[in-house]
């Protein structure tokens, strides 16, 4: 029985503590960042067209249809396409050949953004926007299906609809049931709905000062974010 409630305490304290990999609260925080940032990029210099949020891009589909504007609707087409084709990327890296070349998808998903953004950054101002939109979609695509947990929650650092909603759940529990691990829960999506509406507030900014160049700022939040979970493994490898 002793046996039992120490290893039932031990399971309790594993389940409290933060995940130090991909799941943890600062990469979702840095994650978060990025995902509001490239959807005000991509609004603001991209001929009003989401990167990340399909749900818009089809919610506008379906208005510019209704009015008849069919070379408009046609535009919001090439970024749900480029989403679909993200998912199926990472999808493939949970094949058993992919799984022998990349030991650890989500470092090299977050390598393939960033020289995905660089190359945006680099490219004439002239380029037709659906093309830099597509291509970030796809890299918004390979985000989200990527980096689907926070600590052991599922959420979302491209959007904030599901975050918002587990959050004020959460927040509910805490206040009406008394209970610490939903007041935790809580704190940390709303941690998360913040970040994603402070990259979108620097990203508009930006946008607004440096245009195109001001993807590759984004590019350099990827790049902390490589550090940091390179760091997180390191660390869940010394505790091993």
């Amino acid at each position: 029985m002793r046996f039992r409630r120490i290893s039932i305490r031990k399971g309790r304290m594993a389940a409290r503590v933060p995940r130090l990999t991909s799941e943890s609260l600062h990469l979702g925080i840095l994650l978060a960042i990025v995902g509001g940032y490239l959807d005000s990029y991509t609004f603001l210099s991209r001929g009003g067209v989401f990167a990340n949020a399909q749900t818009g891009n089809i919610v506008l589909l379906g208005i510019k249809i209704a009015q008849g504007n069919w070379t408009q609707a046609l535009l919001h087409i090439p970024p749900i396409l480029a989403f679909v084709l993200g998912v199926g990327v990472v999808e493939s890296f949970k094949s058993p050949r992919m799984k022998k070349l990349f030991k650890l998808p989500a470092r090299a998903i977050l390598l393939l953004e960033i020289a995905v953004l660089i190359i945006v950054g680099m490219l004439p101002e002239g380029i037709p926007n659906i093309i830099v939109t597509v291509v970030i979609s796809f890299v918004a695509s390979l985000q989200v299906s990527s980096f689907r947990k926070l600590i052991t929650w599922s959420y979302n650092t491209t959007m904030t609809t599901g975050n918002l909603r587990t959050a004020t759940q959460a927040a509910y529990r805490a206040m009406m049931e008394k209970n610490k691990e939903a007041a935790g829960q809580a704190l940390k999506f709303y941690t998360i709905i913040g970040s994603f509406l402070f990259g979108a507030l620097g990203g508009g900014i930006l946008t607004m000062h440096l245009e195109n160049r001001a993807i590759w700022i984004a590019a350099v939040l990827l790049v902390c974010a490589f550090l940091l979970l390179e760091s997180n493994q390191r660390i869940e490898k010394e505790k091993k």
